[in-house]
């Protein structure tokens, strides 16, 4: 019995301290200042700070452009060497594991075709014709 009064004790104070607490009200933030002298120096710290950023920028793009000339004559110096530029296997015939290749392989549809690309299967040019038996 003494236990579930100490129980009981307990419960109720960890309850009366738990809604005791006082709620903490937003604090309202002052009025801004007038910009002072060490505002205006950081006003030009920060221009300063942008135009070199800029300039960094320009320069990256620069390189990247060099870059890409360079990526882009490798790739003409590949497919210089290798006409079809597709995977080949080592007999040269096309690797159907890759796309670019199964899509070669398909044949074209004969007649119209839908948004999709699918033939359209409402003309006679795309139906296959079938055999009587």
């Amino acid at each position: 019995m003494k236990k579930i009064i100490a129980i009981l004790i307990a419960v109720c104070f960890s309850t009366t301290m738990i809604f005791a607490q006082e709620a903490k009200q937003a604090t309202k933030e002052p009025a801004k200042k007038a910009p002072t002298e060490s505002n205006a120096a950081k006003g030009d710290a920060n221009k300063a700070k942008s135009e070199t950023n800029k300039a960094n920028a320009d320069a990256n793009k620069a390189k990247a452009d060099a870059n890409n000339a360079k990526n882009d004559a490798n790739k003409a110096k590949a497919d210089a060497k290798n006409p079809t530029a597709n995977p080949t296997k080592k007999d040269g015939t096309p690797d159907m594991r890759y796309k670019e290749n199964k899509d070669a392989a398909k044949p074209a549809p004969a007649g119209p075709t839908k948004k999709d690309g699918t033939p359209d299967m409402r003309y006679k040019e795309n139906k296959t014709p079938e055999k009587k038996k």
